[in-house]
């Protein structure tokens, strides 16, 4: 195993935030009822960990992923009707193609990719 780090994401509803992630292309690698194991087969890992009534208001959730992609617009398309910014994906001045979602329990998602600087 390589190093890395994984997130443990709080998910008021386990099957919704499964279903989102699904369209980010995440699947179900282990399943404890209360604790799923995500995975994309390329290297993304994401457990969620049921917290009913997690947040309390969705736009109160302070946490957040960054998910790096070759082909953001392809993962664009699956998700287009969720996009925060209009008009995204666009590039940022901070070197990256990138746009937002927010997944049922309100962690905020950026997908994107660095932006060739040369």
């Amino acid at each position: 195993m390589t190093h890395h780090v994984v997130a443990i994401v709080p998910a008021g509803d386990l099957d919704e935030s499964t279903a989102f992630y699904a369209l980010l292309g995440f699947s179900v690698a282990a399943d404890f009822g209360h604790y799923r194991i995500l995975e994309d087969g390329r290297g993304w890992h994401l457990h969620l960990n049921h917290m009913p009534g997690w947040p309390a208001r969705v736009e109160d959730n302070p946490f957040g992923l960054y998910l790096y992609v070759e082909d953001v617009d392809a993962v664009a398309t699956r998700v287009r009707d969720r996009i925060i910014e209009p008009g995204a994906p666009h590039a940022k001045p901070w070197g990256t193609y990138e746009f937002a979602v927010s997944d049922p329990s309100g962690v905020l998602v950026r997908i994107g990719r660095v932006v060739d600087q040369g």
